[in-house]
């Protein structure tokens, strides 16, 4: 299951009997999330623009599943006593898949948040499959080859686009905060071992945008050993530096810089 993903260098786990539950329950819920992540791209430029946050590749992403028949879904589960309503909880999951009989996968996307978003996703997960609601639960977030290869990424980006100055990024929609700026020329101008323009701006841009305190494999990994989330069945799904882009260009910026006009337009609605 998944082989193609696999090749792709995708990274892929299964917990608490999931492979088998999957492979033999929803083989076509398996199929559509193969078939949205082998298509799934970000270019280079949405991660540079974006600044760290959700690429428009994440949300393309989120938009094939959505067209697959995997929209976000909440879910309420009330607690009733002798008629009387005791308790009401609501969990929201991005992504949900209702199959034929009424079961249910449910799938969270988490490219680059807070790490503790992982205990919340797993912890619903575990609480909706305890209630029945749910009888899988996929993960989807960077990959280790994707979150330890981002600085190679950023510096590719610098070289062929012959970067070498803050000027320089202004041209490809991101601007530092003069608190970056100022860690970036301290770096350059120091007088023991400085460094160039491009090795400073990449290390404080990763640093920044995908530190280790976001959600990665590694984190996840983590807490799946810890026992989160534990006993639902989980699959869990790491991003590769494959899916990041370099040919773009200026195309790419461009569907960057409307989405965010865009979204600027609901904010004052």
């Amino acid at each position: 299951m998944f082989e193609a993903l696999i090749q792709r260098g995708y990274q892929v786990e299964f917990h608490s009997h999931a492979r088998a539950i999957l492979a033999a329950d929803f083989p076509g819920a398996g199929e559509e999330l193969e078939q949205a992540l082998l298509a799934a791209t970000i270019p280079i430029e949405e991660i540079i623009a974006g600044g760290g946050g959700e690429a428009k590749g994440t949300q393309r992403l989120r938009n094939a599943l959505n067209a697959l028949g995997w929209p976000k879904t909440e879910f309420v589960v009330e607690r009733i006593v002798n008629g009387v309503r005791r308790e009401s909880q609501s969990h929201i999951v991005d992504h949900v898949r209702q199959m034929e009989g009424g079961e249910r996968v449910a799938l969270e996307i988490e490219w680059n948040n807070k790490d503790p978003f992982f205990d919340r996703d797993l912890e619903n997960f575990k609480r909706l499959h305890a209630d029945g609601a749910i009888s899988i639960g996929v993960v989807v977030t960077r990959g280790r080859s994707l979150h330890e290869g981002m600085r190679g990424l950023v510096r590719r980006f610098l070289d062929e686009r012959e970067i070498e100055a803050f000027a320089d990024m202004e041209e490809w929609g991101y601007e530092p905060t003069s608190r970056q700026k100022k860690a970036i020329m301290k770096r350059v101008t120091r007088k023991r071992n400085p460094l160039t323009f491009r090795e400073a701006f990449t290390a404080q841009f990763v640093s920044d945008k995908f530190g280790e305190a976001t959600t990665h494999w590694r984190k996840l990994e983590d807490r799946m050993q810890r026992g989160v989330g534990n006993p639902c069945p989980m699959v869990l799904i790491g991003l590769p530096n494959t899916i990041v882009t370099f040919h773009e260009g200026k195309a790419a910026l461009a569907e960057v810089v409307a989405a965010q006009a865009a979204a600027e337009e609901d904010d004052e609605v």
